[in-house]
């Protein structure tokens, strides 16, 4: 499939869709830091303006829109203003790309706080939204711990299929994918401030109980990224960088099920 990454970073989305085959036909990521990263492994540099600049008509057909809009207006980790930040509001820039194109299918990934955000009204004005544009819906919460990484980080991803398209059976997604991880071997959720955060608090126990920050390459691997993936910025740009990042193996895996099913019809 021909497919829009939006909210791109560092391209965890694209990564795992490129491995099953599909095709970017347009990209978006304002953060000058991560469209560096993004260009110097893809080989082409995103278009850097604020997506609510970019009209629907400019952007290409397509067959799949994905992208993990900012979830920081959502997350427990933020201030959680929801739809009164701007931040926040960026869904509907995703809303009007869907409308003008009709787009086929789509997958959107945000915290799970997204779920319970002012007792669960901003999920349903995003469903209701999604709805009323003419897409069923099917939705679960995965934990990055069940798809062979060692991080435990739980995400909302959302699928849709334009009303009238067969509906693909991505969920429910269970048990664990890849290998199987031993529960005090997992690491906590990887955060965009992680390089700001107390040494006594970080993931990483060696010998001897001594505690240190997880290095750069460590935080790829935790992602999903091959290692050295964020080389070529500081090292607080890469932590941010991961830290807003999709982890590609979870992306793979609800990507892969909708390719086999869009391949089969």
């Amino acid at each position: 499939m021909k497919y829009v990454s939006l909210f791109a970073g560092i391209g965890g989305f694209d990564l795992a869709l490129n491995r099953l085959g599909h095709e970017c036909v347009y990209v978006n990521e304002w953060d000058k830091y991560a469209a560096q990263t993004y260009e110097k492994n893809f080989g082409h540099k995103p278009d850097t303006t604020s997506i609510t600049d970019v009209p629907a008509s400019a952007i290409p057909d397509h067959d799949l829109l994905v992208g993990g809009f900012p979830c920081q207006a959502f997350s427990v980790a933020g201030k959680r203003k929801g739809f009164d930040e701007a931040r926040g509001t960026l869904f509907f820039d995703i809303a009007r790309i869907l409308k003008h194109h009709q787009t086929k299918y789509f997958i959107l990934e945000n915290v799970k706080g997204l779920l319970s955000h002012d007792s669960g009204r901003t999920f349903r004005v995003i469903i209701k939204t999604l709805t009323e544009l003419g897409y069923d819906l099917q939705w679960q919460v995965l934990n990055s711990k069940n798809f062979g990484v060692p991080q435990n980080r739980e995400r909302v991803f959302i699928v849709g299929n334009f009303r009238g398209q067969s509906r693909p059976q991505v969920f429910p997604i269970g048990g664990e994918i890849g290998e199987t991880t031993a529960s005090r071997d997992v690491a906590g959720t990887l955060q965009a401030d992680y390089w700001k955060r107390d040494r006594t608090g970080g993931y990483v126990i060696e010998a001897k109980q001594r505690v240190r920050l997880l290095t750069p390459i460590e935080a790829e691997r935790l992602q999903g990224f091959p290692d050295n993936w964020t080389a070529g910025v500081s090292d607080t740009q890469r932590y941010k960088q991961l830290g807003n990042a999709v982890t590609v193996n979870v992306v793979y895996e609800v990507a892969k099920r909708l390719s086999d099913k869009e391949s089969n019809d």
